[in-house]
């Protein structure tokens, strides 16, 4: 049962604008949750020249981790919507803090499967626990800037990590770099346990804050409580969801965990190219707010909210083609500055993909569908690693070393997102009889 305001406080102050405080909680997650998934990216070329990795062997630890997460997402999507926002992410920040700073132990390749599958699980509750917390704290028109600046979170993350964790190794070794961030997500866990309550119940939220909130607040129907799962599956606004994470996350996700290895096999050492590292999670932040905030905007100037969504996915489609010219040069400001532009263009598509869930189903499915969302990304992501590994482990024996024909996909398969959107994001006969809200 849920601690009432009494329990959890008496006399508190209240705090003006508390929902933004929540909002920095679940941004500070997210930047946890990316350097700690970074750490191994990071030091990969250096652990595959001490263990002696091919890039499927990489490749596999890497599907280690999606597997878990994969499957995470559904189970844990469906979790938090039972047991609530504030122990779902209590219990996932614990567990995958343990399992980063367990890590450090390992020996071997079997070793870093192991303890991978066990962080993806973990991890796998940071999305469709932060999208939830989104529906319960912010109206309709603040949630698209408010998903932007959680999710920015994992460019802010991926933007620290080289400056955290090299450092860390170059000076002590791989193990320390993977207790820090173990320490720094149970460090957070104290401020989540102090701050995080559902509106109704938080004992420092002013009158006039809840009153805002709760008046968009929508309980999950009856013909969706029946069948859950069945029922959501039949939907095509479920579908649109699942297309927009499925086949953008996996590129994302080649640039967090390949971009170093690509760099290498441009023929460009890490250190010489640690800007080319960080300036695209620094675009992408700046995607995830320009998505936010450009589809309030249109919100505001009197748009309907699925065209002002959709306007920023068909930026998001189009955008990611940056990707292809690349191939072209080995000039690492060059490259940089493609991925750069690419990667903003990704983040604003990512941030209606995180909202969509918010905006189109009520608050006791919207970390289920978040949850089918992701499972759907991680699927299409251990297909595109299995692929990529494959794909440049044989180049690399012919000796061509070349991601060109990867990136060319990666360039054009967030634009076939944006087509299945477009299609399947439309009101329907779900909409009228009260399963999704009308767009």
């Amino acid at each position: 049962m849920s601690a009432t305001p009494q329990q959890v406080s008496l006399g508190s102050r209240p705090i003006p604008r508390l929902r933004w405080w929540i909002a920095c909680l679940l941004f500070a997650s997210t930047i946890i949750n990316y350097i700690d998934r970074q750490t191994l990216s990071l030091l990969a070329p250096f652990l595959s020249d001490q263990y002696h990795w091919s890039h499927t062997d990489y490749a596999n630890l890497l599907i280690s981790f999606r597997v878990a997460y994969a499957l995470g997402q559904t189970i844990c999507g469906r979790l938090i919507d039972r047991v609530g926002t504030r122990r779902g992410l209590t219990f996932s920040v614990f567990w995958y803090s343990l399992v980063s700073i367990a890590t450090s132990v390992v020996r071997g390749f079997s070793g870093f499967g192991v303890v991978r599958f066990l962080l993806g699980l973990g991890e796998s509750a940071n999305w469709p626990g932060a999208t939830k917390a989104v529906s319960e704290w912010f109206p309709m028109r603040e949630r698209g800037l408010a998903t932007a600046f959680f999710d920015s979170g994992s460019s802010i993350g991926g933007a620290i990590a080289p400056f955290l964790i090299l450092p860390i190794y170059f000076r002590w070794g791989w193990r320390p770099a993977f207790i820090v961030p173990g320490i720094l997500g149970l460090a957070w866990l104290l401020a989540w346990r102090r701050m995080y309550y559902v509106p109704q119940e938080h004992p420092r939220i002013t009158p006039s804050e809840r009153e805002m909130i709760l008046a968009e607040s929508v309980q999950i129907t009856p013909g969706l409580k029946s069948q859950f799962a069945k029922t959501l599956l039949r939907l095509p606004q479920t579908w649109g969801t699942i297309a927009a994470k499925a086949l953008t996350d996996p590129v994302w996700f080649f640039i967090t965990d390949w971009f170093p290895i690509y760099l290498v096999a441009k023929g460009i050492s890490i250190r010489a190219g640690l800007i080319a590292i960080w300036i695209p999670f620094l675009a992408a932040d700046l995607g995830n707010f320009f998505g936010g905030v450009a589809s309030g905007y249109l919100i505001k100037r009197g748009w309907p909210l699925g065209r002002a969504r959709k306007a920023l996915v068909i930026f998001g489609g189009i955008g990611v083609t940056m990707l292809i010219p690349t191939i072209l040069t080995r000039d690492p400001l060059q490259i940089a500055a493609l991925f750069a532009v690419a990667t903003f263009c990704y983040a604003s598509f990512s941030t209606i993909a995180n909202v969509l869930p918010s905006d189109l189903f009520a608050g006791g499915a919207v970390a289920s569908v978040s949850g089918l969302s992701g499972t759907g990304a991680g699927i299409g992501t251990i297909i595109a690693f299995e692929l990529i590994g494959r794909f440049s482990d044989a180049n690399r024996a012919l000796g061509t070393h070349s991601f060109d024909k990867i990136i060319v996909v990666a360039g054009l398969v967030p634009f076939v997102a944006m087509l299945l959107v477009l299609a399947l994001v439309r009101n329907t006969g779900a909409t009228t009889r009260g399963l999704v809200r009308p767009l």
